[in-house]
């Protein structure tokens, strides 16, 4: 005989551990939904945009560890080696093995795309917020901003290059410097928007300070398109390192970088078409996941 009581205390048990995982599903689902950003981060076109940057970024800082030589050890005998279970990217000119020394310039491009973007957007936003602030700092800074536009970033490079010389630090001021007078402006359009709103007037009307304002309101409702531009901008680093190393006035050797490897790269572009493909692809997945995470910021956003 079936013991009935046992079969139904049994079917009800699943039932309530079904209908409990359901609600544990659907609660972290609403979780992940009411945090725009991180549910812009791990769904869709932003997920394979965060594999691809958390990718590069564990390659680059574990470049120590998983390169199988030194960026600049030279091996004997190994002159323009093509792709080899040996040497998977093949070997530059001097004897040197290409992923290796890929994998450290990666560590270049994070510091210019993870260091230096963030802060000129830092810098930026302090001026910008200023501007809007005290207007009598508001013509004298716009002005600087116009000035620092005016100039294309490479011709920036190249004025740096001519008084610091070639080189990382260059490389960083000239992104900084390039970042700053964009996020200021943004900035202050967005401080200048949020102060017009009615409520943001009616705390200032009930004796709020321009700090306590700045801090409750304005900063709150600008950091969403800012956080757009952010991304946006660390793909343009990563372009303008690429170009500046390209041209000669960026990363010197023997500092492997991706933009120098590219542009040495070029000068083999017939005998070795292999020499610049591993940088090419690792600038293309960082420059890509980056317009994917702002797309995806974008999108979830609004």
């Amino acid at each position: 005989m079936i013991p009935i009581t046992s079969t139904t205390s049994a079917n009800a048990a699943d039932s309530r551990n079904s209908a409990n995982a359901g609600v544990l599903g659907a609660a972290q689902e609403r979780s992940s939904r009411q945090n725009p950003y991180l549910y812009a981060l791990t769904h869709g076109r932003g997920l394979i945009g965060t594999i691809l940057i958390v990718v590069v970024i564990l390659a680059g800082l574990f470049a120590p560890i998983v390169a199988p030589f030194a960026p600049d050890q030279q091996i004997q005998g190994a002159n323009l080696l093509g792709p080899s279970s040996q040497h998977w990217l093949g070997t530059d000119a001097v004897n040197r093995d290409l992923l290796s020394r890929t994998l450290f310039g990666i560590r270049v491009n994070l510091i210019i795309t993870f260091i230096a973007v963030p802060i000129g957007a830092i810098i930026g936003c302090i001026l910008g917020l200023v501007s809007a602030t005290w207007r009598f700092t508001d013509t004298i800074l716009q002005r600087s901003f116009d000035l620092l536009l005016a100039f294309p970033t490479i011709i920036l490079g190249i004025a740096l290059t001519v008084i610091l010389g070639p080189g990382l630090t260059t490389v960083f001021i000239v992104v900084v410097l390039a970042e700053i007078p964009v996020f200021g402006r943004l900035m202050r359009s967005q401080a200048l928007r949020v102060r017009e709103l009615a409520y943001v007037d009616s705390a200032s009307t009930f004796g709020a300070g321009r700090l306590w304002i700045l801090r409750h309101h304005i900063l709150p409702n600008s950091i969403d398109p800012l956080l757009v531009q952010l991304t946006i901008a660390m793909s343009v680093g990563v372009f303008i390192e690429g170009a500046m190393s390209f041209l000669g006035i960026g990363v010197t050797p023997p500092t492997p970088s991706l933009g120098s490897l590219i542009n040495e790269g070029a000068a083999y572009a017939y005998h070795a078409p292999f020499f610049a493909v591993g940088p090419l692809l690792v600038v293309i997945a960082l420059t890509l996941g980056l317009m994917l995470i702002s797309q995806s910021l974008s999108r979830r956003i609004r």
